[in-house]
């Protein structure tokens, strides 16, 4: 009975990227968890400490030490920018491409000729210059206003009137022809046009998008997907286990962004449910992958609330601790981030941070994974532990720790 579970708490960085100056300026000072601990010096996270958190950190706190047993490391992010969506395909195996960042008016044009090359009506709304497509009377194509703007294109519908699965194909044909890092194609029931453009609104006087919140989308049945640039299920680890007959389960945000035909997912955002839903995969599964997202620390980050930050952390390392209880001798447990989101440096942005990698495997100890130059390290490691073929990037470090 053998399991790779990775436990993924987002947003939680140890120390700005070499790159980050060039890469993402404004990072370059970013360190999530010193600047917790500059709030909160009395942070006790035991389960973590043991697991070697101050080692990978690189020094102690006033309540944590380093740990003699620990198998740790760190990994540095091979994506752009710094991404959850795109973090997780780098974790299940995505060789990153670099997304252009660019204005929607930028592909109107080649947006418009695909759908009605394969047969959709297509209206073009103009405001002040700026324009957007609608597609099917239901179904807006837009620039995304939540996240840096130019990085990814929303596709938006009320569900009542169009299904998501339909929604879906315009999405997907948009995405061929557009070269931001996502297309998210999303929707809800009980809203309507008329709330769809009652939500547009402009910014920079470049960007026009339909504001997310204003829509009414989030409200009640809420269907969302995010389509990658470069990213193809078939070479990541998910995929490629099922394929080969193993489990793959998918818990929180996670199971909102990979791609998981062949497997278990279940979103939800509460730390102690997604922990929760984690115990209850161990006690079901006989061989195969579990990944969870404890997404809470990240959106403690954007609050810049460095005290909800520890409380979730906190919550976190008592779930830890329980599914170490449950693990086997053939069992592999992975804590890691997907990149930082430091609450003291002056924005709600993402930071371009190294992110730790700790290990627990019975009877292995004090083993130094090193810093990795992938988060794809990870899916490569479960692929090679699982005995499936590896993925498309990443390289393992199963010799480590076995």
């Amino acid at each position: 009975m053998r399991r790779f579970i990775v436990i993924v708490l987002d947003g939680f960085g140890m120390g700005a990227m070499k790159d980050a100056a060039v890469a993402r300026p404004g990072d370059e000072t970013a360190n999530t968890l010193r600047s917790i601990l500059k709030r909160h010096p009395d942070l006790y996270l035991p389960n973590l400490e043991k697991l070697g958190l101050m080692n990978a950190y690189g020094e102690e706190s006033e309540k944590m030490h380093f740990s003699p047993v620990a198998n740790y490391g760190k990994a540095e992010l091979m994506h752009f920018g710094a991404d959850t969506f795109m973090g997780h395909q780098e974790i299940m195996g995505t060789l990153p491409k670099k997304p252009s960042v660019d204005p929607f008016q930028t592909h109107v044009e080649a947006v418009c000729n695909i759908l009605k090359e394969h047969g959709h009506k297509v209206e073009v709304v103009e405001h002040e210059g700026l324009r957007y497509v609608v597609c099917d009377d239901y179904v807006t194509v837009a620039d995304n206003l939540e996240a840096d703007l130019g990085m990814c294109y929303n596709v938006t519908a009320p569900l009542d009137y169009i299904s998501f699965e339909k929604e879906h194909e315009i999405a997907e044909l948009v995405r061929q022809v557009v070269t931001v890092g996502r297309v998210i194609v999303f929707g809800g029931t009980g809203n309507n046009m008329q709330d769809l453009y009652n939500a547009e609104e402009i910014r920079q006087g470049k960007f026009i998008g339909i504001a997310s919140a204003k829509s009414k989308s989030y409200e009640q049945g809420y269907q969302c997907r995010h389509l990658g640039y470069g990213v193809d299920k078939n070479v990541q680890a998910p995929t490629i286990l099922t394929k080969a007959g193993k489990e793959c389960i998918l818990i929180g945000k996670v199971a909102d962004i990979v791609a998981n035909d062949g497997g278990e997912s279940y979103s939800c955002v509460p730390t102690p449910e997604c922990m929760e839903l984690t115990k209850d995969a161990l006690r079901r599964m006989k061989e195969g992958f579990i990944c969870t997202n404890i997404q809470e620390t990240d959106l403690a980050g954007h609050s810049q609330d460095a005290t909800v930050y520890k409380h979730i952390l906190e919550q976190a390392d008592k779930g830890i601790g329980e599914v170490i209880e449950m693990l086997t001798d053939d069992d592999i447990l992975l804590i890691q981030a997907d990149h930082g989101n430091d609450p003291d440096i002056g924005s709600s942005r993402h930071t371009r941070e190294n992110v730790p990698l700790l290990v627990y495997r019975k009877g292995v100890n004090s083993r130094k994974i090193g810093l990795r130059k992938s988060l794809s390290d990870v899916g490569a490691t479960a692929c090679d532990y699982l005995g499936v073929d590896k993925p498309e990037n990443g390289e393992s470090f199963l010799d480590i720790i076995q």
